[in-house]
C-alpha cells in the first residue's frame, strides 16, 4: 500500500491577522510604564480603557470606540484612586461600568456616562475596602451579575457581592486564603462554577470560589506556571511558563488530574510574559508576549495531539499589554474572529489587530459564528451565592438578530443612575419579559402571526388591480413592472423580519426553559 500524507481539517488554518491603519488607531496614549505583568486594558463594544501614566495618583482613560485617531492629551479622565492603578475590567453585563484595583488596597466601581467621559470622574459608585496590600488583579463572575473577585500582595482572594446598597463594603462575601504566594491570574470555567489559579510559587490550584476549599494542586517540577486559563467545555487548562531551562513554555493539563501534564511545548528563549487567549467557539488560543509583537495561535482539541499549531502574526512594534473585544463587538461581515487591541508603548498608540478567516463570501458565515455569551447575566449574585451554577446566556452574532439584543440592552436602566426619562422604557421590558413567561404567551404569539397573516395579505394583494385591468400601453406595462419591483422588495423585507422574530422567539424560549424560576 502506497504511503498517502494525513492531512488535518480545519477552518482556521488560514487565519491571519490584519493590523488597523493609523488613522484606525488610538494615538498620543500615555500608556503606563507599570512593571506590572498584567493587560493594562479593556475592551466593549463602546468604550476603550486604557491605564495611563500621571503624577498624583492612579488613573485610566476611557475613550469612545469610534473615537479614533490622535487622542487629546488633556482628555477627561477617571482619577479617583490615591494610588497607581493595577488593573481594570469592564462589567460583561453592563458597557457603561467599570471596576480598578490600585495601590492604595481598594478596589472601585465606576459607571461611565452614556456619551463617554466630558470631566475628570473622581467619585466611584462603589469602594471595596478589605485588602491590607495593594490590590494587583481583578476578575468579574462569567455568569452571576455584579459578583466580582479581587487578589491582593497580601495573597489572599477576595469575593465582594456588589447588590449590597452601601457604598463603602468593607467586609466580602468570602474570603480564600489557599494561597502562600502572590496570585497572578485568575480564571474561571464557562459557568464559573470552579476558580484556577496560577500563584507566584509556581502552583496551579482548582478552588471551588463558594467555599474556598482547594479541589486541586498542580506542583510540576518541569514546568514553572505564570499564567493560567480555563479552556471552555473541554476540561482541560492551559498554562504559559517556563520550563525547566527557562525557555518561555506552554503545557495542557486536564482539570480532573493535575498530577502531570497532557502536553507540553517550547517556544523561545525570550523572557517577557506570555499571556494566553482562548477564543470557546473557534477552539483557538492566541498567545501573545509581553515586550515582542509576536502571536501564535493554536487550535485545541480534545484528543491527542491536543494542540496544532497554525502559523504567527509578528509585528516590529513590542507590546505592552493587551485588550480583547467581546464576540458581539466583532464585524461578523468581514468574517473577524478576534480581536486585539495592542498597547505600543514607544509609540504611545493603541492598535487594532483583527484575526480574520479568508472567505470569498461576504454573506454572514453560519459555521464560524456559533451561538456565543451575550451580555445577559444568566442569574443574580444571591442565587449563585446559594448554590446554583448555570451556564451563559448564549446569543446569536448575526446582524438582525444582533441589533434586537442590542436595542434591548440600550433600553436596560444602569445600576445606581438616575432613572429619569427611563421609566417608560423600563415598563416596556417589563412587559415583554412578562408577556414571554406568562401563560397566556401563546395565545399572545398566535395573535401576533395572524396580524402578520394580515399584513402577507395585503402585500400580496397590492397588485390584484393589475391582475384584473391587464396594462394596454408601454407606459402602463413599465409602472405595473416598478410596482411589482417594489412589492417584492417589500415582501423580501417581511419575510427578513419574520426569519429574525422566529430566531428570536427560539432564543427567548431557550433562555426561559434554562431559567430555574420556571422550574419553581
Amino acid at each position: 500500500m502506497s504511503w498517502r500524507p494525513q492531512y488535518r481539517s480545519s477552518k482556521f488554518r488560514h487565519v491571519f491577522g490584519k493590523a488597523a491603519t493609523k488613522e484606525n488607531c488610538y494615538d498620543g496614549v500615555p500608556i503606563t510604564r507599570s512593571v506590572q505583568d498584567n493587560h493594562f486594558c479593556a475592551i466593549n463594544p463602546r468604550f476603550v480603557a486604557v491605564i495611563t501614566e500621571c503624577a498624583g495618583g492612579g488613573a485610566f482613560l476611557v475613550i469612545s470606540i469610534h473615537h479614533t485617531g490622535k487622542v487629546d492629551p488633556h482628555h477627561p479622565r477617571v482619577c479617583g484612586h490615591r494610588g497607581y492603578v493595577l488593573d481594570i475590567k469592564w462589567n460583561p453585563f453592563n458597557d457603561f461600568c467599570i471596576a480598578s484595583c490600585s495601590e492604595d488596597t481598594t478596589v472601585k466601581i465606576w459607571d461611565i456616562p452614556k456619551h463617554g467621559v466630558l470631566k475628570d470622574i473622581t467619585i466611584p459608585r462603589k469602594e471595596l475596602q478589605g485588602h491590607s496590600r495593594r490590590v494587583g488583579l481583578i476578575e468579574w463572575h462569567p455568569t452571576a451579575e455584579n459578583v466580582l473577585f479581587s487578589t491582593a500582595y497580601d495573597y489572599k482572594v477576595m469575593v465582594w457581592n456588589l447588590d449590597t446598597p452601601e457604598q463603602v463594603i468593607k467586609n466580602p462575601v468570602k474570603t480564600i486564603s489557599e494561597h502562600t504566594d502572590l496570585v497572578l491570574s485568575m480564571s474561571f470555567n464557562t459557568d464559573g462554577s470552579k476558580l484556577a489559579t496560577s500563584c507566584k510559587d509556581k502552583k496551579i490550584r482548582i478552588i471551588d470560589p463558594r467555599t474556598g476549599r482547594l479541589l486541586r494542586e498542580a506542583n510540576c517540577k518541569s514546568h514553572k506556571a505564570n499564567k493560567v486559563l480555563f479552556l471552555g467545555n473541554l476540561k482541560m487548562l492551559l498554562s504559559t511558563g517556563n520550563s525547566r531551562w527557562n525557555h518561555r513554555q506552554i503545557a495542557l493539563w486536564d482539570q480532573e488530574d493535575l498530577s502531570v501534564t497532557l502536553a507540553e511545548e517550547d517556544l523561545d528563549g525570550s523572557s517577557g510574559v506570555i499571556f494566553p487567549f482562548y477564543d470557546p467557539d473557534t477552539h483557538m488560543v492566541y498567545l501573545a508576549g509581553k515586550g515582542d509583537g509576536n502571536i501564535r495561535y493554536y487550535e485545541i482539541s480534545s484528543e491527542k495531539p491536543y494542540m496544532q499549531f497554525l502559523t504567527e502574526h509578528r509585528s516590529f512594534l513590542p507590546q505592552k499589554g493587551m485588550g480583547v473585544m467581546p464576540k458581539r463587538g466583532l464585524d461578523v461581515c468581514s468574517c473577524e474572529v478576534f480581536r486585539f487591541y495592542r498597547l505600543v508603548t514607544i509609540k504611545s498608540l493603541i492598535e487594532p489587530l483583527s484575526m480574520i478567516v479568508p472567505r470569498r463570501s461576504e454573506s454572514y458565515q453560519e459555521d464560524i459564528y456559533p451561538m456565543t455569551a451575550g451580555d445577559e447575566p444568566a442569574m443574580t449574585a444571591e442565587e449563585w451565592l446559594r448554590g446554583m451554577d448555570k451556564g451563559p446566556v448564549l446569543m446569536s452574532l448575526k446582524p438582525g438578530i444582533r441589533l434586537l439584543d442590542h436595542d434591548r440592552t440600550l433600553r436596560r436602566p444602569l445600576d445606581g443612575q438616575s432613572r429619569a426619562g427611563l421609566l417608560e422604557l423600563a415598563q416596556m421590558d417589563s412587559e415583554d419579559s412578562k408577556d414571554c413567561k406568562s401563560p397566556n404567551s401563546i395565545n399572545n404569539l398566535q395573535q401576533e402571526d395572524k396580524a402578520q397573516d394580515m399584513i402577507w395579505t395585503n402585500a400580496s394583494n397590492g397588485c390584484e388591480a393589475f391582475q384584473c385591468s391587464p396594462p394596454k400601453t408601454e407606459s402602463e406595462l413599465r409602472q405595473a413592472f416598478f410596482q411589482q419591483q417594489s412589492e417584492i422588495r417589500r415582501l423580501r423585507d417581511l419575510l427578513s423580519q419574520r426569519e429574525i422574530r422566529i430566531t428570536q422567539l427560539e432564543l427567548e424560549i431557550k433562555n426561559v426553559k434554562n431559567s430555574p424560576r420556571v422550574s419553581r
